[in-house]
């Protein structure tokens, strides 16, 4: 199924759109559709991209006159923590936008608006009420200084003339993503709820930030979401609407648990029987294929309080429409 493309309309956006890290799903999603909006596409990255991030001169001509920068840039946090990997992480997120922020505050015409990833993983493990941008807690540990440095890179330098926008966005819905790994898991028997539960945590990985506590129980854990295309739909209402700047949640209105995900799931993709994964279960499992179980095992609970003030209409709220779009593609 194809992207949609972005409405074309008098009062749509137009001009260069300059997108970081475009080689990730939710890059490539964003150049298809700004360009089948007839906008001018440039990015920014490694291999396949139209600019290097050891060209500075080229990224700031990129920049300079360009109507929207979208920063996507970042190592996958889906990859074992381990002290190269946490470099890492951290590495390509903070020095990226720093990169990104020197180029735009050399530009003779700034770019009006600047919207820059962040995650909604910066708040604290919330399973007693949901957290917005005015009245969310910032939590601790390894995930959350990255968010933190992350924005704070985005927000450091005087750019009187450009309107910067951190996304603390939830996972998201596509094509890629999470999504094939869930489809997976759920074929091999193994879509059940994510129990959390008591496991031996080493003092390497407490002084690392990096130690999951056990918390939620019986699959409780909140699963924030958004799908793609609302999160393409969020960012060019963000460039329409001047009065949104700083910290905005890109998630969807109505965030459910881990048990009603994962069922979810399973009855989207016709899997009848799914039992429920014990914690030590998963930490083999995450062992075996290279990932963290606070990726499953945290209770992301967020909400989209300023969008939704500001009148934003989702195409997806409810998650059942929202994976069955996202598995037909």
């Amino acid at each position: 199924m194809p992207h949609a493309p972005l409405q074309r309309s008098a009062d749509a956006p137009q001009g260069r759109v300059v997108i970081t890290g475009a080689g990730g799903f939710m890059g490539r999603y964003l150049a298809d559709r700004y360009r089948d909006a007839g906008r001018d596409v440039i990015t920014v990255g490694r291999s396949g991209s139209n600019i290097s991030w050891n060209n500075a001169a080229a990224l700031r001509d990129a920049v300079d006159g360009a109507s929207l920068v979208v920063g996507l840039a970042g190592k996958s946090v889906n990859c074992r923590y381990t002290a190269a990997n946490r470099a890492e992480i951290m590495r390509s997120r903070v020095i990226t936008t720093q990169r990104l922020s020197r180029a735009i505050a050399s530009a003779a015409d700034p770019p009006p608006v600047w919207l820059n990833a962040s995650t909604a993983t910066i708040y604290r493990h919330a399973d007693d009420r949901p957290m917005t941008e005015a009245g969310g807690e910032i939590g601790s540990g390894f995930s959350v200084g990255v968010a933190q440095a992350w924005e704070a890179a985005l927000m450091r330098d005087a750019l009187p003339r450009t309107r910067r926008v951190a996304l603390r966005t939830a996972i998201v819905l596509g094509s890629g993503g999470v999504l094939p790994t869930i489809r997976a898991l759920a074929r091999l028997g193994m879509g059940g709820s994510q129990l959390d539960g008591r496991w031996p945590v080493t003092r390497a990985r407490r002084l690392a930030g990096t130690a999951h506590r056990f918390a939620a129980r019986g699959g409780s854990q909140m699963f924030s979401w958004i799908h793609i295309e609302d999160a393409a739909r969020a960012l060019n209402f963000l460039e329409q609407h001047p009065e949104l700047d700083g910290a905005v949640n890109l998630s969807a209105p109505n965030p459910v648990d881990n048990r009603t995900f994962m069922r979810t799931a399973r009855s989207v993709l016709g899997v009848a029987i799914g039992p429920p994964l014990p914690r030590w279960v998963q930490e083999i499992g995450a062992i075996a294929i290279r990932t963290e179980t606070e990726l499953v095992l945290k209770s992301r609970w967020v909400l989209p309080e300023r969008l939704g003030r500001s009148g934003f209409a989702f195409q997806y709220p409810e998650l059942e429409p929202a994976l069955r779009a996202a598995y037909r593609r």
